[in-house]
């Protein structure tokens, strides 16, 4: 199984293997993404995910371009989760929403397995929602967070049309991000890629046309509103803890919270790159 980011001890999940396996919320909060600087985004949230966070195209190895949320600067550094583990936005990407459950590619490159990480402190036998009944069946729980996975996929698959599209016509060109962060350090990020708007408005009609009924001329719009979240991150890094009022859990996504509404050292510490991971 190919590393996934934040998943320490990714197991497939198996009926007679986790039979009396249940799970429960933890007091850790999201702290378990905060050594990310980006995350995976699905073209569902650019919508709501460009009101918090800069949305970038990162290089992946393969030639590939994944649409990601910043997150940080820095290697291994999240702006948006608090040392308690308290997410700091109105927004969370299903992809950190989806964990401790996910769905892996299995060796031949095309089936999907679910996983889950048995690291995961909130797993146990004894207290929380069980995952299988007495006949060794999905329990309704189970099933939401299955629903929520394929959903996720499904629009992960969706946005892997849409990123080909934009290769096509063109549109995407290489930038890099350089800010001055409180204190007097500067940072920046490399391997960045960009719409190019003016390439954009010079498209013909039928190819405007076209990305406005796919509904991916609103993306393009949400990515490039959502640039404007650069001048904002360097306050986070210079906002104080906030004094927590009582018990914060983790609780792994349902269906009834679809994922519209989910790095490797460098020598040089002050040029960072997007890790990114599917």
């Amino acid at each position: 199984m190919s590393t996934l980011l934040f998943y320490d001890k990714p197991v497939a999940l198996n009926s007679k293997t986790h039979f009396n396996l249940r799970i429960k919320p933890t007091g850790e909060g999201l702290k378990f993404s905060a050594r990310t600087n980006s995350v995976l985004l699905a073209g569902t949230e650019f919508p709501e995910a460009c009101k918090h966070f800069p949305i970038v195209f990162a290089k992946a190895p393969g030639e590939q371009v994944l649409p990601m949320a910043l997150l940080g600067f820095r290697d291994q550094e999240n702006l948006f989760v608090d040392a308690s583990g308290r997410w700091k936005s109105e927004y969370v990407p299903a992809y950190i929403r989806r964990y401790p459950f996910v769905l892996a590619t299995g060796g031949d490159g095309q089936t999907l397995t679910v996983c889950i990480d048995e690291s995961y402190p909130g797993f146990g036998a004894d207290e929380g929602q069980p995952l299988f009944n007495g006949k060794g069946e999905p329990t309704d729980y189970l099933k939401g967070v299955l629903a929520f996975l394929r959903d996720y996929q499904a629009q992960i698959e969706r946005t892997d049309i849409f990123l080909r599209t934009l290769r096509e016509l063109g549109l995407l060109m290489d930038v890099a991000a350089s800010v001055s962060l409180p204190g007097g350090a500067r940072y920046s990020v490399s391997g960045l890629m960009m719409v190019d708007e003016r390439k954009l408005k010079a498209l013909p009609d039928e190819k405007i046309l076209r990305l406005f009924r796919s509904g991916e001329l609103a993306w393009i719009y949400s990515h490039l509103i959502s640039l404007s979240n650069f001048s904002r991150l360097p306050s986070k890094a210079a906002m104080p803890e906030p004094v927590a009022t009582g018990p914060i859990t983790n609780t792994p996504a349902t269906a009834s919270s679809s994922p519209g509404k989910a790095a490797p050292v460098r020598k040089n510490p002050d040029q960072a790159r997007p890790s990114a991971k599917k």
